[in-house]
């Protein structure tokens, strides 16, 4: 059952009529009073609750309401109702343990899309609190993430859960943790599996493509428009859409995300018409979103729309133990790539490795192994063929020293590789174990030229 608290008379009835065509049961309350009364009485599967319920419009009301609601039922999901002109109020609410807010006027799509959701990320945490022996655990599939440390463990868990659910996930990491993996290994366990998982790295559009790339445009919508183009967002549709790098999106795109999200429709460029779609979305970045929302360069809308489940990718440093099964598996892929013998990595090899910093965490791993293997051309290596292969352009003390912020780490690690490799772009990103992509956002973002 599904309990809408809100003084409207209107909108308790618009929103009784969507429910009960999904094949919900319905309980409405006209205001505080008669809401807490229900849930004294019995908890529902979920509140959809307004903000306001006087002449005033500072919500106290309804936070007052929703610590409330809380304390007789703790576990059912809040989704708060609210106005464009009030989503910071809803922003306070999911502080105050909402699950999520529509606004008005909602798009019963996204409405019901949002309210499968909170049902779904409640059902799946009461089966996690049960007992193990009461519950069949689901095989989760992995096959491109190696590994068994704890920590990626705990990441591997968490992803399993929220898999068949359709709640947003912000997988947040330094580059070359893996993040892209995972995103693809929750689309993969997914009720979605079948449909189509589209990646878009958003640090790699600028704000004037960021419409025709999203949501597509029509012939003739602007100078260079000779063809329909279909978006991104469409191609995904009943599928899942990967946001790597959201931390780069400018403020004007993040306005019209924003907007997508909330309603789940777009118009593409030059169309008047309004478009559908149910893509679950799935982001990523390795900037601290919260420390960009504090100083205003990310939106904190936009945030909490997006972080509904945060998984945090481990740096490599922090799990060395998964560092030899890397190893093999970079060591196999090899073979068959190029057709090598077998190639045998000493014990002292492993030690060696396993105590690196590796600032480009797998990648750069990945690409350690590959070049001491391709170089040396011996049956066994040793860790003196990987210190030979090895460029060390910054000590493990600079690489640590809590003095410094890692942007100064990061500025001061590409202006040492410039230095040594004499500015040769391809050496400086395989060093870092970045793409030369990657290296070029970098070079932008910290102001630094390098000559061609």
């Amino acid at each position: 059952m599904i309990l809408i608290c809100d003084d409207d008379a209107t909108i308790r009835s618009s929103l009784s009529l969507v429910l009960k065509r999904a094949g919900y049961e319905v309980a409405s309350a006209e205001n505080p009073h008669e809401a807490l009364g229900f849930v004294r009485g019995q908890c529902p599967e979920l509140i959809l609750m307004d903000m306001n319920y006087s002449k005033t419009t500072t919500g106290e009301e309804g936070l007052e309401l929703l610590r409330k609601t809380r304390v007789f039922c703790p576990d059912v999901p809040v989704i708060l109702i609210t106005a464009w002109g009030s989503i910071g109020l809803a922003v306070r609410g999911i502080r105050a343990g909402a699950f999520d807010f529509v606004t008005k006027p909602w798009n019963n799509l996204a409405l019901l899309n949002t309210i499968r959701t909170a049902i779904q990320v409640n059902e799946e945490s009461k089966e996690q609190a049960r007992p193990a022996e009461s519950t069949a655990k689901t095989v989760f599939r992995r096959e491109r993430i190696i590994g068994r440390s704890p920590l990626l463990t705990q990441v591997l868990d968490t992803a399993s859960r929220i898999a068949r659910t359709t709640a947003p996930v912000l997988i947040t990491g330094e580059s070359g943790t893996g993040k892209e993996l995972i995103a693809e290994a929750i689309h993969q366990n997914s009720k979605r599996s079948k449909s189509p998982f589209v990646k878009v790295n958003l640090g790699g559009i600028s704000q004037s493509l960021f419409e025709s790339e999203m949501f597509g445009h029509k012939k003739g919508a602007f100078t260079d428009a000779f063809y329909d183009r279909t978006g991104r967002f469409e191609t995904a549709d009943k599928g899942s859409i990967f946001l790597d790098e959201i931390g780069e999106l400018d403020m004007v795109s993040q306005v019209k995300l924003l907007r997508v999200l909330q309603d789940q429709t777009f118009e593409p460029l030059g169309d008047s018409r309004q478009k559908q779609v149910d893509t679950r979305i799935i982001s990523a970045t390795n900037r601290n979103l919260q420390g960009m929302v504090r100083d205003g360069s990310f939106r904190e809308d936009l945030f909490y729309r997006i972080n509904l489940i945060t998984i945090r990718m481990p740096a490599l440093r922090e799990r060395p133990d998964d560092i030899p099964l890397l190893v093999d598996h970079f060591v196999g892929l090899q073979r068959e790539l190029n057709g090598i013998r077998a190639v045998e990595v000493s014990a002292e090899a492993i030690d060696y490795l396993q105590k690196l910093p590796y600032p480009g965490n797998i990648r750069e791993l990945k690409n350690l192994v590959d070049r001491t293997i391709l170089v040396s051309d011996k049956n066994v290596l040793t860790d003196r063929d990987f210190k030979a292969q090895y460029s060390e352009i910054s000590s493990a003390t600079a690489a640590f020293d809590s003095v410094h912020s890692l942007e100064e780490i990061e500025k001061n690690m590409i202006r040492k590789a410039a230095e040594q490799f004499g500015n040769n772009h391809t050496k400086i990103a395989t060093a870092l174990g970045l793409s030369r992509q990657a290296l070029y956002r970098r070079l932008e973002k910290y102001g630094i030229r390098l000559p061609e």
